[in-house]
Order: structure tokens, then C-alpha cells, then sequence
């Protein structure tokens, strides 16, 4: 079981710094179909967001890709709706969690699968603090719950909505699970309900794969980068379906 944690951390860790999310999207299916517990999956995948998105949202300030300003204030709001969402997830049904990350998932897909491309800076639009920390805290609540950082929700909304180029959306949407994942795992912490020697394999290993999936992104156009976008999307969705089967 190892060595399958370890391949799982380096495509999960490149998947996460391609497409900026916190890894939860693909990672929780694959644990199940590995043979874990929906919840135990779900904390795995909050270790394993932690290191990649820390370590993936440095890389990418350093290449001038991450723009921080306005996400510290989603950033802010998703700490404490991740801190919320960690102890939610305590009193729900494994069956209610795995049909609410199905529904998110469709949703992700969808406004991704309608939003224009945007290369130009100039249009991007921007909204009110107070509205950008409660879309944040929205998003943390709601993304921790399912073991998810939240970037597959605030991306497709900063593409579609906001007008972000795709690129800095995705920099921004793993900065955004920098604080939700953090909050997540101290909340999911102080219930004991987290797998910290299987969450440890999977977050270290992912750092490698942090580090090649951004220089990826840094290498691909834009049509390409949300085409492969939409593709993790299905993917995703074919494992949770096989799983229900």
C-alpha cells in the first residue's frame, strides 16, 4: 500500500500545481476505489492539501503567476469556513457526502464548460472585501466538509464570473486552499478524526509532483491548459460513478 501512496502523491502533487487545486477532486475517489473509508479518505486528502498547496502557492509567486491582494481576503473567509467544515463533516452520512462531492463536481464542470477564455487582464472584474471573505467562508464550509480545498468551486467562479485569465485563476484558487486546508486539518485535528501516517506518504511525495505540475502550466496554452481542465473533471466523475456501481 506504500508504494500506491506514493505514485498517488506524485500525480496527485503534479495534478494539484497544473490545475491549482488542492488534489481532494481526484485524490478522494482513488482512495476509495484503494479501499478506504470515505472519511478517512477525506483527511488524507486534507494532509496531502496542506503541503502541496503551501509549497505550489510559493512556486507560484516566485514565477509572478500569484497575485495576492484580493485572495487574502477569500483566503480569510475560507479559514474560518474551513475550521466550520471540519467538524461538519463529523455529523454527516458517508452517502450525503459522496452525493454532495458528485453535485459539486457537476457544477465545476459545468460553469467551466460555458466560461470564455480570458488572456487579457483588463477585463477582470473585482468585487467588495466583506463579499470576497463571504464567498470565501462559503467555499471553505463547503469544500472541507467533502475533503476538497475549494479551488474547483472559486476557480470556474473567478473564469466564469470575474473574468480572471485562466492561469492566475487557477494560482489563485491554490493560494485560496493554502487557508482552507490549514483551518480544515486543526479543526479535523482536535476531533482525532485524521490519518496522519497514510496523509504524511501522500503529502510529502506530492511535493514533487507540485513541482512539475506548475512548470507545466507555465509551458502550455491557454485553450490546452482548460481543455485538460475539463478532462480532469470527468475523470473524476468516472471514478466516483464506478464507486456507486
Amino acid at each position: 500500500m506504500i508504494i500506491e501512496l506514493i505514485v498517488v502523491g506524485i500525480f496527485i502533487g503534479t495534478m494539484s500545481g497544473f490545475f491549482g487545486i488542492g488534489g481532494g477532486m481526484i485524490l478522494i475517489p482513488i482512495l476509495l476505489v484503494l479501499g478506504f473509508d470515505i472519511k478517512v479518505a477525506i483527511g488524507i486528502s486534507i494532509i496531502q492539501m496542506v503541503f502541496s498547496s503551501v509549497y505550489g502557492s510559493y512556486l507560484n509567486y516566485k514565477k509572478g503567476s500569484l497575485i495576492i491582494g484580493e485572495g487574502l481576503f477569500v483566503g480569510f473567509g475560507g479559514f474560518i469556513g474551513g475550521f466550520i467544515g471540519g467538524y461538519v463533516t463529523y455529523y454527516i452520512s458517508d452517502t450525503v457526502l459522496q452525493g454532495l462531492f458528485f453535485a459539486l463536481l457537476l457544477f465545476a464542470l459545468f460553469r467551466l464548460l460555458i466560461s470564455p477564455n480570458h488572456e487579457d487582464d483588463s477585463l477582470t472584474k473585482t468585487l467588495d472585501k466583506s463579499t470576497l471573505f463571504m464567498i470565501g467562508l462559503m467555499i471553505g464550509v463547503f469544500s472541507i466538509t467533502l475533503g476538497i480545498g475549494g479551488s474547483i468551486i472559486l476557480t470556474p467562479l473567478l473564469v466564469g464570473l470575474l473574468h480572471y485569465p485562466l492561469k492566475k485563476a487557477v494560482s489563485a484558487g491554490l493560494f485560496f486552499v493554502v487557508f482552507s486546508s490549514i483551518s480544515g486539518l486543526a479543526s479535523r485535528l482536535s476531533s482525532g478524526t485524521i490519518d496522519f501516517e497514510n496523509g504524511l506518504i501522500v503529502g510529502v511525495t506530492s511535493l514533487v509532483g507540485v513541482t512539475i505540475g506548475i512548470y507545466l502550466k507555465e509551458h502550455i496554452s491557454t485553450k490546452n491548459h482548460k481543455s485538460m481542465l475539463l478532462l480532469l473533471y470527468f475523470f473524476s466523475l468516472i471514478l466516483l460513478v464506478k464507486e456507486y456501481i
